[in-house]
């Protein structure tokens, strides 16, 4: 199920990998930045319980042999990427938008929970039911939720929030802050006080950014 368009370029995939019928989409919500940080929930978090197993990732949900990851190698290509039997990715062109560099070849990016699993337990998800962590961790319905990006950035990010990470490339982080929120608001999680006067700080600096994001199911 390829679903991101935006960052990538799928179309040659999509005419040799099975789809299924997509479901009638919601009206996504658009705020302001800063109003849209107004609009997280506050809370303290908790990473008792935490074990990265919880999340139940990189599944091929719809039985098309492709994989969470590959489907997001396949769609954030920016040229058709060329995809061998059983669905692995060999080569495209991806583009890692925290830290401006472009790779060739897929053993050199990772794909990025935008919110990472652990924090997004606790945000919230250590109160979900494990399939609802399992669409979480494979959310391939919002451009924002899962990204390709360089191997290096994602294990330097880990589990931080913006409060103590972000992007290496300073262009980068009106996006980040845009895609952080939008996750957070997409899957209703919170955001502790530390979080949220990072993302208010960042917002102050990203002039007419806008939120939009769909709630999930």
């Amino acid at each position: 199920m390829i679903t991101k368009t935006v960052r990538g370029f799928a179309a040659a995939a999509l005419a040799v990998l099975p789809l299924l019928s997509a479901a009638p989409a919601q009206a996504a919500e658009v705020l302001p930045l800063a109003a849209a940080i107004q609009e997280l929930p506050l809370a303290a978090e908790s990473r008792e319980g935490y074990q990265r197993t919880s999340f139940k990732h990189w599944v091929d949900e719809d039985k098309d042999s492709c994989t969470t990851r590959m489907e997001v190698l396949i769609a954030e290509s920016r040229v058709p990427a060329t995809v061998e039997s059983r669905c692995k990715v060999v080569a495209g062109q991806w583009y890692s938008y925290y830290d401006g560099v472009t790779l060739t070849a897929p053993g050199g990016l990772d794909i990025d929970h935008m919110v990472p699993l652990a924090e997004a337990w606790d945000s919230g998800a250590s109160q979900w039911s494990a399939a609802r962590r399992e669409a979480y961790a494979n959310d391939l319905d919002a451009d924002q939720s899962l990204i390709a990006v360089t191997a290096k950035t994602n294990r330097s990010k880990a589990d931080q929030d913006p409060s103590t990470w972000l992007p290496p490339l300073a262009d980068a982080r009106c996006t980040y802050a845009t895609d952080w929120v939008s996750t957070k608001l997409r899957w209703n999680l919170t955001v502790d006080q530390a979080e949220a006067d990072a993302l208010a700080v960042l917002a102050e600096g990203c002039g007419q950014e806008v939120v939009e994001f769909e709630p999930a199911s």
